[in-house]
């Protein structure tokens, strides 16, 4: 998708460098054109999240949602740092899963605040962004986050050049 890292800064935003992992996986895997990211949390650095607890108990329905935001982000800094051709190379987001951390009173609204990211990924990349989702409410995530993503990416062929469209 041409113009991706443009329109991310049209909008204001920019990439968090990618946060390198304490723990036993990858955060993200390429794997021919495709790139798998693992969960990521709305970190402002490697020991400082944004917002902790439950979403409708401890964290607003505003402060989740500008944590999907930077989760996307952050997903969105590990697929740049994979691909030759950066944000440009992105061809098709292809999956979305969602999991917010839930209490007592439990949110019926974690689809609208899902939005958030999904509105992110097709403000930055167009029709490439729209993409199928799951939105799950779990009853804890690493680190009492509120939000956790995880996404998956096509990428171009290694013989299309950066920003090709399929």
């Amino acid at each position: 998708m041409a113009d991706a890292e443009s329109r991310l800064k049209a909008l204001g935003l920019a990439l968090p460098a990618p946060t390198p992992t304490h723990y036993a996986y990858l955060p993200a895997l390429r794997h021919g054109d495709t790139v798998h990211v693992a969960g990521q949390i709305p970190k402002l650095g490697p020991d400082r999240l944004l917002v902790l607890g439950a979403v409708g108990e401890q964290v607003s329905e505003a402060q989740a949602r500008e944590a999907v935001r930077l989760c996307v982000l952050h997903a969105l800094s590990w697929v740049a740092h994979s691909a030759r051709g950066g944000l440009d190379e992105v061809t098709q987001i292809l999956r979305v899963n969602y999991f917010f951390q839930v209490g007592q009173r439990k949110s019926t609204r974690l689809s609208a605040i899902a939005d958030a990211g999904s509105e992110l990924l097709a403000a930055v990349f167009g029709a490439a962004g729209q993409h199928p989702r799951s939105v799950i409410g779990v009853r804890e995530l690493p680190r009492d986050a509120p939000v956790l993503i995880d996404m998956d990416v096509a990428l171009a062929a290694a013989d299309e050049p950066p920003g090709a469209v399929r």
